[in-house]
């Protein structure tokens, strides 16, 4: 069975079987109705500030994650290195010392760099060189670890997207009622 998605107008696609036991025909058991396409409609909706590529790596992390957390932790990390570099204006290197460059300079809210900071614990770069080297790179993950990327993600996204966004609008919205007012706009 296929219907369409009220919302975004894509497919949806669904699958029920009955399977005969006995040569009769009169025993039937019915599989359970499953959801086929999409596998995984996300359960974690971004804002719409976030822009792409960021949202579709995230999108795409969420996806994979009940499938395989590895990948989702490799999607993660290098979203993740991608917001510092682009927005927290961190050198290109091992994802270790971009983390470390972003907690040193003081960019984001102590809450957001304790985040960061569980990243790295959580990622024991120490013990897996490669994830210090290669973000894209698939290798093992620490229980959780995937899941604590990608609220780590979330945080990152709404202080470098999400807040700047609101406050711009309220920002647009007061300087419309001071010039009905006559009066100057912010600056």
């Amino acid at each position: 069975m296929a219907q369409i998605c009220p919302e975004c107008r894509k497919p949806i696609v669904f699958l029920e079987a009955s399977k005969v036991l006995e040569s009769g025909g009169d025993t039937t058991v019915s599989i359970p109705r499953f959801m086929a396409y999409p596998q995984n409609v996300s359960p974690r909706p971004l804002p719409a500030e976030v822009p792409d590529p960021y949202r579709r790596d995230f999108e795409e992390a969420v996806a994979v994650l009940p499938f395989s957390p590895k990948a989702s932790a490799a999607l993660s990390r290098r979203n993740l290195q991608a917001v510092m570099r682009d927005k927290a204006g961190v050198k290109k290197g091992d994802l270790r010392d971009e983390i470390q460059e972003v907690l040193d300079s003081g960019a984001v809210p102590s809450f957001i760099a304790k985040d960061l900071d569980a990243v790295r614990n959580i990622g024991n770069f120490a013990a897996h060189p490669s994830k210090r080297a290669s973000t894209g790179e698939i290798v093992d993950v620490e229980p959780g670890e995937a899941e604590w990327s990608l609220n780590v993600l979330e945080s990152m996204f709404d202080f470098y997207f999400v807040q700047p966004a609101l406050a711009e609008k309220r920002r647009a919205a007061l300087n419309a009622t001071l010039g009905d007012l006559k009066k100057p706009p912010l600056r």
